[in-house]
């Protein structure tokens, strides 16, 4: 199975799971805007994304990424403000097989489908 963290209002998260669509596998919408996250759910995003800063999954340009002085903040600090801002999260992210991406640029998503 395939899952795909996704934002219907995101051109490129639409394209993704459009991508996702017309493969044939099981594929699993997350709207992680409209769902309940977790510390632990972020936390194992980015394990699986493989990385070492939190930092690299976020949205930077967004005005909250500015206002909340996010670059200054510890890992603990920015998973409490993702709870409450779930939209700094980039997306879209595609997970298969305990491995994840974020589709940008899409050729990303070939990498893991």
């Amino acid at each position: 199975m395939i899952t795909i963290w996704h934002n219907a209002k995101c051109s490129k998260s639409r394209e993704a799971k459009a991508i996702l669509d017309n493969i044939n596998e099981e594929i699993e919408v997350f709207e992680y805007l409209k769902s309940e996250l977790s510390t632990d759910k972020i936390k194992e995003i980015k394990n699986l994304l493989g990385l070492d800063d939190i930092k690299d999954m976020l949205r930077k340009k967004e005005t909250e990424y500015k206002e909340l002085n996010i670059e200054d903040k510890t890992e603990d600090e920015i998973l409490e403000i993702l709870l409450k801002y779930p939209k700094l999260i980039e997306r879209p992210i595609i997970i298969k097989d305990q491995k994840a991406v974020i589709a940008r640029p899409m050729e990303n998503l070939t990498n893991i489908i």
